[in-house]
């Protein structure tokens, strides 16, 4: 089943192409890449896509002990902020502590595309998806959407990185953002 290329296949071929700037990269332009010497079309895209499904339906149905299974032993996870990064037990964890508080969880898929990047620090074969994810605390329905994309290899996710706005849900929760007090 070919995959529909879309907007998260030129992100990556951006990313492979070394769009990035460096101090370096400011003064010598980047190599030009042709998008499709960068990014292809993923051949286990579907097997892909179904461990990326079965994985992220496993998390909000509270079964980590399926979850884990679809992560390697070297799994990473990196995300929502730039500096977080997570073990797969470290994951496995954070979620079993929402189950204690997050009722009625559930996930609603709006896309996901597979692609592979062909070069680079990022090859191999990508998952994107893009969703919401409902869950109830403290008497309130919160709805957050996140992107998730997953490096999947020999049928388990290896790296991922989510994305979803905290600072969204938690003042859904009543948290306030408090401003630092003015120098004196």
């Amino acid at each position: 089943m070919k995959k529909t290329i879309t907007s998260t296949l030129i992100l990556a071929a951006l990313l492979v192409s070394g769009a990035g700037t460096t101090a370096q990269a400011q003064t010598k332009p980047a190599p030009q890449h042709r998008y499709k010497d960068a990014v292809g079309e993923n051949p286990t895209a579907d097997a892909d896509i179904q461990v990326v499904t079965n994985y992220l339906n496993y998390l909000a149905a509270g079964n980590t002990d399926k979850a884990q299974m679809l992560a390697t032993d070297t799994y990473k996870g990196y995300g929502p902020a730039a500096a977080d990064s997570t073990t797969r037990e470290q994951v496995m964890s954070v979620w079993q502590q929402r189950y204690k508080t997050q009722m009625n969880r559930k996930l609603r898929f709006e896309g996901q595309t597979a692609f592979r990047v062909k070069t680079g620090r990022l090859q191999g074969n990508w998952v994107s998806t893009w969703g919401e994810y409902t869950f109830t605390q403290s008497g309130k329905t919160i709805k957050a959407p996140f992107q998730h994309v997953a490096h999947v290899t020999k049928g388990k996710i290896d790296v991922d990185r989510t994305y979803v706005d905290n600072l969204s849900i938690s003042q859904a929760l009543g948290y306030k953002l408090t401003p630092p007090e003015p120098a004196k």
